[in-house]
């Protein structure tokens, strides 16, 4: 099944909501880190809460993004076809001969290294 599309405003709203759950993630760390402070609680428990917490958290968003990651892939190779073919459209028609004349000149360089090679190869086989 092809991954959906999403406008820029939905695509906002996924980050948002995300970014929103993140930070709920994080306020309970720091809450939790504020108990500690007061000395009424086990160090080594909020230590393993705050773990366990990020662990969750981390749990969460690895789902979410790999879950996410098509479209966004997708989305970006929908519009990089947009932006290749507006190149396209701007593209001076003149470019073909630019790019004809640079390829002209690789094949030339090239024939040149290859008669180089063999001259060298023939040299060096009468000895």
């Amino acid at each position: 099944m092809a991954a959906p599309r999403l406008t820029s405003s939905e695509r906002a709203d996924v980050y948002r909501l995300l970014f929103l759950l993140n930070r709920s993630f994080d306020l309970i760390v720091q809450r939790l880190d504020e108990l500690s402070q007061t000395g009424l609680f086990s160090a080594r428990d909020l230590r393993e809460m705050r773990g366990l917490t990020q662990e969750v958290q981390l749990e969460i968003n690895t789902g979410l993004l790999d879950s996410f990651e098509p479209v966004e892939i997708n989305d970006w190779a929908h519009f990089g076809k947009v932006r290749i073919a507006l190149a396209k459209r701007l593209r001076d028609p003149d470019d073909v001969f630019i790019h004809a004349e640079e390829r002209r000149k690789q094949l030339e360089k090239q024939v040149r290294k290859s008669r180089r090679k063999s001259v060298f190869t023939a040299g060096s086989s009468r000895l």
